[in-house]
């Protein structure tokens, strides 16, 4: 019995600074509940800071996964074999995918904060979506998970013979 392909999994987190932004939003929400009185103040505090927290948090919620002979990425789930090569990018040629060489056709699973990415171009004939771009922290693991879970599947699509 062959075993799978290492898994590969990644949270595309909000960065640190989202969360200071979040308890400066409750501080503008209590600053503007002040004349009011102190309860409210606190309540406007409190309230802005986690509304502002939950919409970083969902923002920040998205996945990267590869598992078993598939790649998910957020809504997105692609079988291994309809993917042709993972491509790097590098900070400076993920924004031009991002901008000038981008296709409208194309899956973006985009986080501006995150400057680098792997772009995979889709093979299936009956998908319209050239590539897939995806914002990653480790593009090299998941370009290497990406051939790895190709290789498993291909091993387990080929027949057997015996001598």
């Amino acid at each position: 019995m062959q075993l799978a392909a290492a898994p590969y999994e990644e949270r595309l987190t909000a960065p640190r600074s989202w969360w200071l932004i979040s308890f400066l939003v409750g501080v503008s929400a209590a600053l503007i509940l002040l004349p009011f009185g102190t309860l409210p103040m606190l309540g406007g505090l409190a309230g802005g800071t986690a509304v502002a927290a939950v919409a970083a948090s969902a923002y920040g919620s998205v996945r990267i996964r590869v598992v078993g002979d598939s790649l998910i990425a957020g809504d997105a789930k692609v079988p291994v074999a309809a993917l042709g090569e993972a491509e790097i990018l590098d900070p400076e040629e993920a924004r031009a995918w991002r901008t000038h060489k981008a296709d409208t056709r194309a899956f973006l699973l985009l986080r501006a904060y995150i400057p680098t990415a792997v772009r995979v171009e889709v093979t299936d004939p009956q998908d319209p979506t050239p590539y897939l771009y995806l914002s990653t922290r480790e593009p090299e693991r998941l370009a290497e998970a990406l051939r790895a879970a190709k290789a498993a599947a291909q091993n387990r699509a080929e027949p057997r013979r015996t001598a």
